[in-house]
């Protein structure tokens, strides 16, 4: 951790499973020993419609209950949203992006306007296509962001997708989740 207090804000629309991986993250930092926060901010309840996730992490007690209003980190699950939401609004100087994209993090970077902060970026609809066979691209995320960020190891992020998703999905499913999440991993690109 960069600091005692990690926020992150996630950047989704509604079925791509911001909140879910939001909360996915928090179970796993719990896990290590830990103290999180993980919440949704729900615009129009539809499909597709923009949605906000967020998570914070720290080694002390958390008492701060607010919308994060300046992340440390900003995940976005959906590229469509840059230019139509202002998704680093509020980002600390040397915070971290990680964005669903076959760009290169400095083209992400240049897009966004960045000066100090750190870009990555991961294909995760392709990977999300290739190992679910369909487009939800949260799981591929959370693996880039615990590649770019450390804020909690590979392996219980692993632990806790099998303990959530155990007896609701099938054993195939949950299988490609995971590989989603570690191909994200070894694929996340930055600068």
């Amino acid at each position: 951790m960069r600091n005692n207090l990690e926020e992150i804000r996630w950047h989704g629309r509604g079925g791509q499973g911001a909140v879910t991986a939001a909360k996915i993250l928090a179970e796993a930092a719990l896990a290590e020993g830990k103290y999180v926060q993980a919440f949704p901010e729900y615009g129009p309840e539809r499909m597709g419609a923009p949605v906000k996730a967020f998570d914070r992490i720290s080694n002390e007690p958390v008492r701060l209950h607010s919308q994060v209003y300046a992340p440390n980190i900003v995940v976005i699950i959906d590229p469509t949203l840059i230019g139509n939401v202002d998704v680093t609004e509020g980002l600390v100087e040397d915070g971290i992006v990680v964005v669903n994209t076959p760009k290169s993090p400095e083209e992400i970077k240049e897009e966004l306007g960045l000066k100090s902060q750190k870009v990555y970026t991961v294909d995760a609809t392709r990977i999300s296509l290739e190992t679910l066979g369909k487009f939800i691209p949260n799981t591929p995320m959370l693996g880039a962001l615990v590649k770019s960020s450390g804020l909690v190891s590979l392996e219980k992020v692993l632990e806790e997708v099998k303990k959530m998703f155990g007896g609701k999905l099938k054993e195939e499913i949950i299988q490609n989740n995971l590989d989603a999440i570690k191909r994200a991993y070894e694929e996340v690109r930055g600068e």
